[in-house]
């Protein structure tokens, strides 16, 4: 076995060249603090994928492109890769659960915010579908998100896979689940079904997270340690990103071209092609992580890694606050300015499902919105401040 154990360093040496160890995470510590800068980076993360949304319903709705579908198109090769990664950081601490409560923890407790947020979505989108599509087609979209993701909710429908795969494949060698999920990633899998497509281009982020979390420490301990290197790093990495990102692939290249998956501001850039999306998503990844550690702690910066810390709060109730404020400034007027406008709509995204969350917090009403209720438990939940997992639950 020991070629398998040189596959294993050697892939890990690719991916985390010349980072050395200075976190040890353990079972005992870790699974009872929080670490800050993996919630700044979920802070990070959270308000991308907003703006993300945001930008691009303007830009829609406006039939107008502004300057922030520009930003948007950036970030498109680590924005996801980077969400799913740090899900996966802290799984090693609890894969080995019993069956029961991993479920109840992976899987039933996502699928519950699924069905309520989904649920609440419908309540909003339903009297417009009826009327554009008639009076049954809100029942059958409704029915059908149980098996095809609806909106922006797929990513909570598509974590507690991640989460069985995972499981699943323990014993499997890293090398051959890594190679595996890569090559579908490379492969830019089009099938029409959201949870096969974004299955095959996303597991890999996870799985590395999971797979190769003790580096990843070690990288983002070695951003915090060189401070002055990570900058200009960072430097020459955005004036890579930004030519591959924007220089449009060859036309001989145009079918290799990863699929546009909904909406996620591809513009046909060499970024977008096989392998070289797959290191661009690791050199974001790298520069978010980074970015974070070297924020985590600074006066100012509380705000993102408490944002992080509630990231969930923001992505199940987000859609509402950003659709009102598109609705009112397109209809206004008062900002003529189609970037700015997807500034604010990003903002409002964030901000909005915050004060939901704080007016909830403080009334007492609506918890069920944000906390799972104990009938909604399928294993009794463990002591006050035990078997808490911070940023990876």
């Amino acid at each position: 076995m020991r070629w398998i154990e040189r596959i294993n360093l050697a892939l890990i040496a690719l991916f985390y060249r010349n980072c050395m160890s200075e976190i040890v995470i353990s079972r005992e510590s870790a699974g009872s603090t929080r670490v800050g800068w993996v919630d700044t980076a979920k802070g990070i993360c959270i308000i991308m994928v907003v703006m993300l949304h945001s930008t691009l319903g303007v830009e829609i709705e406006a039939g107008a492109e502004g300057w922030m579908g520009y930003v948007v198109s950036f970030a498109r090769p680590f924005r996801m890769p980077d969400f799913f990664l740090i899900s996966g950081l802290f799984l090693g601490l609890v894969i080995d659960r019993p069956w029961l409560r991993y479920i109840d923890r992976k899987v039933v407790h996502f699928a519950y915010f699924y069905v309520l947020w989904l649920t609440i979505q419908f309540a909003f989108k339903a009297p417009g579908m009826a009327m554009e599509q008639g009076a049954l087609h809100p029942l059958q979209a409704y029915l059908t998100a149980f098996i095809q993701p609806f909106g922006t909710l797929w990513f909570i429908y598509l974590l507690p896979v991640f989460f069985i795969v995972t499981r699943l494949v323990k014993r499997v060698p890293v090398w051959l689940v890594l190679a595996v999920s890569a090559a579908l990633e490379i492969l830019s899998v089009d099938t029409g079904w959201v949870i096969v497509d974004e299955f095959a281009g996303r597991f890999v982020w996870f799985y590395i997270g999971y797979a190769f979390a003790r580096n990843i420490f070690d990288i983002a301990a070695w951003g915090g340690r060189n401070p002055g290197k990570v900058v200009a790093l960072i430097a020459l990495w955005a004036l890579a990103q930004a030519w591959l990102v924007f220089t449009p692939a060859p036309a001989t290249l145009a079918p290799w071209l990863q699929p546009d998956l909904g909406t996620t501001g591809a513009r046909g850039g060499i970024a977008e092609l096989p392998f070289v999306s797959f290191v661009l998503a690791l050199a974001g990844i790298t520069v978010v992580i980074w970015i974070a550690a070297l924020l985590t702690g600074r006066k100012g910066f509380g705000w993102l890694t408490w944002l992080g810390e509630h990231s969930i709060v923001v992505y199940l109730a987000f859609f509402l606050p950003m659709a009102v404020m598109r609705t009112l400034l397109l209809k206004t007027g008062i900002v003529p300015d189609i970037g700015t406008m997807s500034v604010l709509v990003t903002a409002a995204g964030v901000i909005g499902p915050v004060v939901l969350y704080a007016i909830v917090k403080w009334s007492g009403y609506g918890l069920f919105l944000f906390e799972r209720p104990r009938w909604a438990w399928i294993d009794k939940p463990a002591p006050r401040g035990k078997d808490r997992l911070a940023a990876a639950e």
